[in-house]
């Protein structure tokens, strides 16, 4: 995705839960981002969410939003405090637009491009809405198979995939945890099935993504 923001003359991606009416704050519903943390931080000190000018229209839509903000300040099209337009300009957060997603277990999310090019064009507009498509396709079934994955690993596979992760052969864990080569590679196939993956370097990178093994 950071290559197809640049592809597009744009800067930021994020993937975000949608707000709900009850909101405050940005940052706990950014599940991924490009953006610097700081901009969310000051984004939810002055509690801007609530001022989004943005955010009202998925009320009663569910096309994507775009906006640009104005040279000089806050526009008919994107109405906001000046600290928060003060904010973005900061940033160089000058346009964007919003799609919004709806996960396989009806919820809701937001694909979002911030950057300081100019006003996208409804080609690109459509182009970029397809990939974002495909885009959170992938990004949903990574998280829905991350729920179901913190206990489905046994204690002795996750010793044997820990040696695997510093680079220890069969052998080598054999040796280290009293068992057979062959015990130790049984270990290693399961875990290998529990998690979906083709061999041990998907395994140790995937484990390590969900936080399995440091």
């Amino acid at each position: 995705m950071g290559r197809v923001v640049g592809e597009f003359g744009l800067d930021h991606v994020t993937v975000m839960a949608a707000p709900s009416p009850n909101d405050i704050a940005i940052a706990p519903l950014v599940l991924e981002s490009t953006l610097p943390p700081q901009f969310a931080r000051e984004f939810d000190k002055h509690q801007f969410l609530r001022y989004c000018p943005i955010l009202p229209k998925f009320s009663n839509s569910v096309l994507p939003q775009t906006w640009h903000l104005g040279q000089s300040g806050p526009t008919a099209s994107f109405d906001c405090p000046q600290k928060m337009y003060d904010l973005m300009s900061r940033y160089d957060l000058l346009m964007g637009a919003i799609f919004p997603m709806t996960s396989i277990d009806s919820g809701r999310y937001f694909l979002r491009y911030d950057g300081k090019r100019s006003p996208l064009h409804q080609v690109e507009m459509n182009e970029l809405g397809m990939i974002s498509l495909h885009a959170f396709d992938v990004f949903d079934r990574m998280r829905r198979s991350e729920i179901a994955v913190p206990n489905v690993l046994s204690a002795r596979e996750l010793e044997v995939l820990r040696w695997t992760a510093q680079g220890k052969t069969s052998v080598e864990i054999g040796q280290i945890l009293s068992l057979s080569d062959h015990t130790v590679n049984a270990y290693m196939t399961n875990a290998i099935k529990k998690l979906d993956c083709v061999n041990r370097t998907q395994l140790v990178a995937k484990a390590i993504r969900l936080k399995l093994i440091n």
